[in-house]
Parts: structure tokens; C-alpha cells; sequence
């Protein structure tokens, strides 16, 4: 695992220091870690957001929605399966 070292101010470090003992953390390494990991998730989220506007500026679809769905649940599977064998955790899947 690579290693990143990081130096603050003193308030900010004991700021750290509360969140890690509040939010259940063991250390303050897992508190940064899980702040990255929802800074990715939220990037993400993002993106779907500017795609699907994207999409929906572009016009009316013109295929089968059924088919287009299926692509996409497709996709998930793969995202999702993609995320446990980087060892991340996986979202709970939606219902179909």
C-alpha cells in the first residue's frame, strides 16, 4: 500500500482527531481514507449527472428504452464487480 504523508496546522489535526473518535474511525487514517472514497463516490455522481443532462439536452431516443435499460443494469453489474475486486466496498443493489 503507498503511503502519503500529510502536514496541517494544529487545529485541523485535532479536528482529525474529534472525527475519528466521533465517527467510529480507528484511526485517523481511516477517516482520510473514507473522505476520499466519498469525494470519488460524489465525482461520480457528478458525472452521471452531467451525462444524463447531456443526454437528455440531445433529444428524443430513438431505440428500444427496454433494451437500453437492460445495457445499463448490465453496466452496473460490471461497475459493482469491478469495485469488489479492487476491494471496495459495493453499494447496495437497486431493485429491478
Amino acid at each position: 500500500m503507498a503511503s502519503l504523508n500529510v502536514n496541517m496546522p494544529k487545529d485541523l489535526r485535532e479536528f482529525v482527531d474529534r472525527r475519528t473518535d466521533k465517527g467510529g474511525f480507528g484511526t485517523p487514517t481511516e477517516y482520510v481514507r473514507h473522505l476520499i472514497r466519498k469525494d470519488q463516490d460524489e465525482e461520480g455522481e457528478r458525472e452521471l449527472e452531467r451525462l444524463l443532462l447531456e443526454g437528455l439536452k440531445s433529444g428524443n431516443a430513438r431505440g428500444d428504452v427496454k433494451r437500453l435499460f437492460k445495457r445499463l443494469h448490465a453496466r452496473v453489474d460490471e461497475l459493482e464487480a469491478e469495485r469488489k475486486r479492487n476491494g471496495k466496498a459495493a453499494r447496495p443493489k437497486a431493485r429491478r
